[in-house]
C-alpha cells in the first residue's frame, strides 16, 4: 500500500529504543514513526546529540520530529554515548568513536524492516557539525543532510579559537559540557542509573584542558574539519545559518566549495532552528526541510534542485540593541554561488578617515576592557546578548569614518581588510569592526574579525613579531548581509584588545598602523524580496508545568578600588515538570569575566552551573564550577564537580591543570 503524500500519518512515539554499538555499548534512541511503518517502510532522519533527549532538547524535539513523522518519516533522536540515557563515556567532541557510533546507527536504521534503507541526518550546532563529518565518511545509506549553525573548519570557526586568538568561549562552553555530561540518566529508564551516573562522574573529562593543549591548527583540529576535503561529502547538503549566530561563515563556504548538491539559507536568527528562532522573520523551516527530504530520500520532484544556491536575509541597518524581536529587511537570492562573485568597494584608511587617500600613521594601545559592548560570541540563551552601541568601544580604538553615503549600500559577504602595521611587543592582537554610524552618532556593529598577529602567516606555525618591523596582514571579517541607508556613514574601528571575547596576549602591545584599506562586498541594491518561504509551522508544544520561570541577565561592574572591570552573566533556565513522563528538570548558570584595563595578566574567568533532576522522590543535583587565569608563560585551570542525591553529597572531584602558552 502506497502512502498518500498529502495525508498525515498516525504515529507512535517510542521513548527508549536500544541501539547497540559494535563494542556492545547501548545507546538510547527516541523514535517517532508512522504506526504502519512495519508494513509500509519509510525513510529515516537521524539527530545524534549529547544534549539529552529526555529533558535537554525535549522542547524543540516535540516541535520538530513528530511533524516529519506524520508526513511519512521515522525520526530518531539518539543520546550519544556517555550522555542522557545512553551507556558509555564521551571523551571529547567529534571523536572517531562518536562518528563511528553515528555511522553504525545509520547502518542499523537502514537495516530495520520499517525503514526503506534511505537515511538523512539533521542537526543544529553539535548535530550540524557531526552531520557534516559523518557525511564526509560516506556511509552508504546516508543520502542527504541538513546542517544548521555548524562549521566546516573546527579551528577557525568554532568556539575555541578565532583568528588564532583564544576565545573565552573555550572555557565557557567547556563549563557547559562539564555540567551537561555530569547529569544522571532518568531513573525511570535505567534500573542501574546510579551506577551509570557515578561511573560517568568519575570518568568525566574536563574538555578545556584538552582544547587548550592544541593552540595551533594541528591534526587535532584538522580531524572533523570538512574543509580539509570538501569532495568527501557526497550527500545532498542543505546548510542553514543565522546572522545572530557565531557560525556566520559556514553556509557560503559550503555553497561555494561542495561538489555534492548544496543549497544555503541564512536568516537574521540567533543559534536556533528557524521555525522558532529569534529575531523574526522566522520561516517555514519544516516545510523547507520536507521538500529536501522528499526529494533526496523519497525521489519526489519538489523543485529543490531549482532553488537558488544561496538565499540570505539582507537586514536593514537599525539602531544598536542588546536584543531584537524583529529585524526588518528582505530576502535576496543568488542563483549560483554565494558571494565571492560580487563586486568589491575598496576604501582606503588614512589620517583623514575612511575612503580618503593619503598618509596613515595611527598608534593604538587599547585598554584591555575594549570589547565590553561586543555581545556574546554565540547568542543562544535568549538574554541581552547582542552587540550594544559601539561608541564606548570606539572611544578605545582607532576609528576611520567615511563620508555620508550618497545611496543605500548593501553589504553582502565577508569584508576584507589589509593593513601594514608594526608592534612594540613580540606578541599582539588586533580586532577590526565595521560599524554603521547613524545620523545622531549611535553606532551599530555590522561585522568584525580578530587576529593573533603571531598567526599572521600561518595558524599552524605561528611566529613572534619583531618589534618595530612593519608587516602586511590580511584579515577577513565575518560574512554578513546588511544595508547601510543613504546619508549614514561607515566606520572602521581598530583595537589592540577585544575582551571578553578573546583572552589577552601576555603583554599589552602598541600597534602602529602605516597603511590600510578595506574591500567591502557590494551587491546591487535589492528592491524587495527575491525569494519566499512559507510561514513557520510546528507540532504541538511539549506539555509542561512551569515551577520556576527562566530569566537572563548581563551586567558590567567596575571596582573603584582595584580598577578591575567584571562582566557578569546570569542565566536561569527555569524548572519544569514534563507532564508526559513526569521528570522535573532545570538549571542555572553564572559566568564572571574580570580584567584590569592595564594588566593582561589580571584576566580571570569563572563559570558555575547547577543542574536539577527530580523523579519519584529522588532529587539529584550537580554543582560544577571552573576557572582560568594566566601568567606570562602558562594558562592555569581549575574545575570541580559535586553531585548530590536527596541533598547528600555522593560524589566530589577536583581537577587542576597547567598548560604552556604557545604564542597565545
Amino acid at each position: 500500500m502506497t502512502r498518500s503524500p498529502n495525508t498525515l500519518c498516525d504515529i507512535e512515539d517510542l521513548p527508549d529504543v536500544g541501539v547497540v554499538m559494535p563494542d556492545g555499548c547501548r545507546l538510547s534512541a527516541r523514535i517517532w514513526r508512522p504506526v504502519d511503518a512495519a508494513s509500509n517502510p519509510v525513510p529515516a532522519i537521524l539527530e545524534f546529540l549529547p544534549y539529552r533527549k529526555r529533558d535537554g532538547t525535549a522542547g524543540r524535539d516535540a516541535l520538530t520530529h513528530p511533524w516529519f513523522a506524520k508526513r511519512g518519516y521515522a525520526c530518531i533522536r539518539v543520546d550519544m554515548r556517555g550522555n542522557g540515557d545512553s551507556e558509555g563515556l564521551m571523551e571529547d567532541e567529534y571523536t572517531p568513536q562518536e562518528l563511528e557510533d553515528a555511522v553504525a546507527t545509520i547502518q542499523w536504521l537502514a537495516e530495520q524492516p520499517w525503514c526503506t534503507g534511505a537515511v538523512g541526518m539533521m542537526g543544529i550546532s553539535w548535530g550540524g557539525f557531526n552531520a557534516l563529518q559523518v557525511a564526509a565518511l560516506q556511509p552508504e545509506a546516508l543520502k542527504a543532510i541538513i546542517t544548521l549553525c555548524s562549521t566546516a573548519d573546527r579551528y577557525a570557526d568554532d568556539i575555541h579559537y578565532k583568528g588564532g586568538c583564544l576565545l573565552n568561549e573555550n572555557l565557557g562552553w567547556g563549563a557547559t559540557m562539564w555540567s551537561y555530561s555530569s547529569r544522571a540518566p532518568d531513573p525511570a529508564l535505567r534500573s542501574n542509573w546510579r551506577e551509570l551516573w557515578l561511573d560517568r562522574l568519575e570518568k568525566q573529562p574536563f574538555l578545556p584542558s584538552v582544547w587548550l593543549r592544541h593552540q595551533t591548527r594541528d591534526a587535532y583540529w584538522q580531524h572533523g574539519s570538512v574543509c580539509e576535503d570538501f569532495s568527501a561529502i557526497r550527500a545532498a547538503t542543505l546548510a542553514i545559518g543565522g546572522w545572530g549566530d557565531a557560525y556566520k561563515n559556514t553556509v557560503p563556504l559550503l555553497v561555494e566549495h561542495l561538489d555534492a548538491p548544496v543549497k544555503g539559507i541564512v536568516g537574521p536568527w540567533v543559534h536556533k532552528y528557524p521555525h522558532f528562532a529569534v529575531p523574526e522573520p522566522r520561516i517555514g523551516f519544516l516545510q523547507e526541510a520536507l521538500r529536501w527530504w522528499d526529494h533526496w530520500l523519497k525521489g519526489l520532484d519538489t523543485g529543490v534542485e531549482d532553488d537558488p544556491e544561496y538565499r540570505a536575509y539582507l537586514m536593514d541597518g537599525v539602531r544598536p540593541q542588546r536584543w531584537y524581536a524583529e529585524r526588518p529587511g528582505r530576502w535576496i537570492a543568488e542563483p549560483e554561488g554565494a558571494t565571492s562573485h560580487l563586486a568589491q568597494l575598496t576604501l582606503a584608511l588614512s589620517n583623514t578617515g575612511l575612503g580618503h587617500t593619503g598618509p596613515l600613521g595611527r598608534r593604538i594601545r587599547s585598554p584591555l576592557t575594549c570589547g565590553m559592548d561586543g555581545g556574546e560570541y554565540c547568542a543562544i540563551w535568549l538574554g541581552p546578548d547582542m552587540p550594544g552601541d559601539q561608541r564606548a568601544d570606539d572611544a578605545l580604538s582607532a576609528c576611520f569614518d567615511g563620508a555620508p553615503l550618497s545611496e543605500d549600500l548593501d553589504i553582502v559577504g565577508a569584508p576584507r581588510i589589509r593593513l601594514q602595521l608594526s608592534a612594540d611587543r613580540p606578541q599582539a592582537q588586533i580586532a577590526v569592526r565595521l560599524n554603521h554610524i547613524h545620523p545622531d552618532g549611535a553606532t551599530t556593529r555590522i561585522t568584525y574579525g580578530v587576529l593573533n598577529l603571531t598567526h599572521r602567516d600561518s595558524h599552524a606555525q605561528p611566529t613572534p613579531l619583531e618589534p618595530g618591523t612593519p608587516y602586511e596582514i590580511t584579515l577577513d571579517l565575518d560574512h554578513i548581509a546588511y544595508r547601510v541607508p543613504k546619508g549614514h556613514r561607515l566606520r572602521v574601528a581598530v583595537s589592540s584588545a577585544y575582551w571578553p571575547l578573546i583572552w589577552p596576549a601576555p603583554e599589552a602591545a602598541e600597534l602602529h598602523l602605516t597603511r590600510g584599506e578595506i574591500a567591502i562586498p557590494n551587491r546591487p541594491t535589492a528592491g524587495g524580496d527575491e525569494c519566499f518561504f512559507q510561514p513557520p509551522d510546528a507540532e504541538t508544544p511539549r506539555d509542561v508545568t512551569t515551577l520556576r520561570d527562566s530569566q537572563n541577565a548581563r551586567r558590567v561592574e567596575t571596582d573603584m578600588t582595584t580598577g578591575e572591570t567584571r562582566l557578569i552573566i546570569e542565566d536561569d533556565f527555569g524548572l519544569v515538570t514534563d507532564n508526559h513522563h513526569g521528570l522535573t528538570h532545570g538549571g542555572t548558570a553564572y559566568e564572571r569575566w574580570t580584567i584590569h584595563p592595564d594588566d593582561p595578566l589580571s584576566a580571570h574567568g569563572h563559570c558555575h552551573w547547577t543542574q536539577e533532576l527530580v523523579r519519584d522522590g529522588i532529587e539529584l543535583r550537580t554543582e560544577t564550577s571552573c576557572e582560568m587565569w594566566s601568567d606570562q608563560d602558562n594558562f592555569y585551570l581549575k574545575a570541580q564537580i559535586n553531585a548530590f542525591e536527596n541533598e547528600e553529597l555522593v560524589f566530589s572531584k577536583q581537577k587542576e591543570d597547567t598548560v604552556p602558552r604557545n604564542q597565545m
